[in-house]
């Protein structure tokens, strides 16, 4: 077992760090903006996913240092995979996941890669990501088509409107009021940064989220925390999968 100096040693050299981790007592990133990250998060919503996982397989994707992984872990799960695009987080999290002897699968991969993957989960996680994406209902597309098999929970970061009301499912070419409306689903871009950060691409709203989610055919069957959703497969995708112009059944 490594010292808590080696421990801190390591922590250092792979830094900058974005969760942060409880590595036997050596914190992995103690001054994050967000405080206590994702650990916060989790506790808002960790009881919408089962406390026994045992037999489950799990992907998680954008898994940054693991900490959602070694979560799921924690609970049984026969199998974690975590996958992400950035070999620096895929350090983090095997090591992260070796000083808490946590048996955890981390492989490079991109969202729109997990066809690669060529198997379906009982869970997925697909948290933090979708906002970072220059394609997201693609990504949410290919997820649905290729690894979920029971369960997906999903989290985004949310902008403008919190409020979801209905609308009609057609208006004529000249009805441009609706567009006006706060509550519309929309999906905001941004040209270059957000919070300092480049890779912030796209950033909904609530109803954009709810119909994004929608769109790829899924159903949302819980709501546990306001970035939060529990979903599960509803529907096929129409046509022949995540290509233009397939997408989730608008009837």
């Amino acid at each position: 077992m490594l010292s808590a100096e080696q421990i801190r040693a390591q922590v250092e050299a792979l830094g900058p760090w974005f969760h942060n981790l409880d590595l036997h007592g050596v914190p992995t990133a103690p001054s994050h903006f967000l405080g206590d990250y994702p650990a916060v998060k989790w506790r808002s919503f960790c009881d919408a996913i089962p406390q026994d996982l045992t037999g489950k397989t799990v992907l998680d994707i954008g898994c940054n240092a693991g900490f959602y992984s070694m979560e799921m872990k924690r609970r049984g799960a026969r199998r974690v995979i975590g996958v992400d695009s950035d070999q620096d987080y895929l350090k983090q999290a095997r090591f992260a996941a070796e000083v808490n002897e946590l048996d955890i699968e981390f492989r490079p991969l991109s969202v729109y890669e997990v066809g690669a993957l060529g198997e379906k989960f009982d869970l997925v996680l697909f948290l933090g990501v979708l906002y970072h994406l220059r394609h997201p209902l693609l990504a949410l597309d290919l997820i649905r088509e290729h690894v979920v098999d029971e369960m997906l929970v999903f989290q985004s970061m949310q902008r403008g409107s919190a409020d979801v009301e209905e609308f009609e499912k057609d208006y004529d070419f000249w009805d441009k009021h609706v567009f006006e409306s706060a509550n519309f689903p929309k999906l905001h871009f941004i040209e270059h940064r957000y919070a300092g950060d480049p890779t912030n691409w796209w950033v909904p709203n609530r109803a954009c989220a709810e119909a994004m989610l929608r769109s790829a055919g899924f159903e949302i069957i819980g709501h546990p925390e306001a970035e939060v959703y529990i979903c599960k497969p509803a529907h096929p995708l129409c046509e022949k999968g995540a290509v233009y112009p397939a997408r989730g059944r608008r009837g």
